[in-house]
């Protein structure tokens, strides 16, 4: 049964459950295509005026799934639909606003620097664990992670690979609200202070501040670049065969 990513409209607010094709929190080919799909549509739909990115119950997305990083015949379909996902959410017109609630690991915390807001429970955790799978960090995130949490914290985060607690994660800026209770209604909340905002002035504004968006999808094609020869190079190919094996 196809049921992702599973999509509610309320309000003029579009919630998207980010979710593999059979329902695990981790992003494979399929789910990037249908993300991709999904916000070319809502950019283009006036009725949508917020999209909120929501996980499933108590896991916001664990990263993409292992499994087609080791399948060379999956490779190209897989880098495309990466690459227009990451691509769609960089020049995205509307405000995207992301709902955090348990762990958020590699693509599943490097698609929040593309939020305008982060709300996450006490409970979740944030990771990016790319250096340690001999990868490099994707969606731009080479840009947006020292923009938001300077080049220290930026490197502290990608490099060591800590994991942030939700304290830690607004500490650094990448958490904008931590929620005790419904973390799900309070993101909600300010979707829908927003939909209620003149449209193009928040619009105008939220472009403005966004600034340029063509250096963010130069930096997604190198990044992609760099990691599709990371996945020619049998050693990293082996760690992720190891780490694949931990995980299923």
């Amino acid at each position: 049964m196809n049921i992702h990513p599973q999509t509610e409209f309320r309000n003029h607010t579009l919630i998207v459950t980010v979710s593999s094709d059979d329902g695990r929190p981790v992003l494979d080919g399929r789910a990037y295509e249908s993300l991709a799909r999904i916000f070319h549509e809502a950019a283009i739909d006036d009725d949508v005026r917020v999209v909120v990115l929501r996980g499933l119950a108590g896991c916001f997305c664990l990263g993409g799934d292992f499994s087609e990083f080791l399948d060379a015949t999956k490779h190209q379909r897989l880098i495309a639909a990466v690459t227009d996902m990451f691509r769609t959410l960089a020049t995205f017109p509307k405000p995207v606003l992301a709902c955090v609630d348990g762990d958020a690991v590699g693509v599943g915390c490097t698609i929040l620097f593309h939020c305008d807001m982060v709300i996450a429970s006490d409970e979740s955790t944030f990771r990016v664990p790319f250096v340690d799978f001999g990868l490099v960090p994707d969606a731009a995130t080479s840009i947006l992670a020292p923009q938001k949490l300077g080049y220290a914290g930026a490197f502290r985060f990608f490099c060591l690979g800590d994991t942030l607690s939700a304290a830690d994660a607004r500490m650094l800026g990448l958490v904008t609200e931590i929620v005790v209770g419904d973390v799900e209604e309070a993101a909600l909340g300010r979707a829908r202070q927003l939909a209620k905002k003149p449209v193009a002035a928040l619009l105008q504004t939220r472009d403005l501040l966004k600034g340029d968006t063509g250096a963010l999808c130069d930096r997604i094609d190198h990044e992609i670049s760099l990691f599709q020869q990371a996945l020619q190079d049998d050693t990293t190919l082996r760690r992720l065969q190891r780490i694949a094996r931990l995980a299923a």
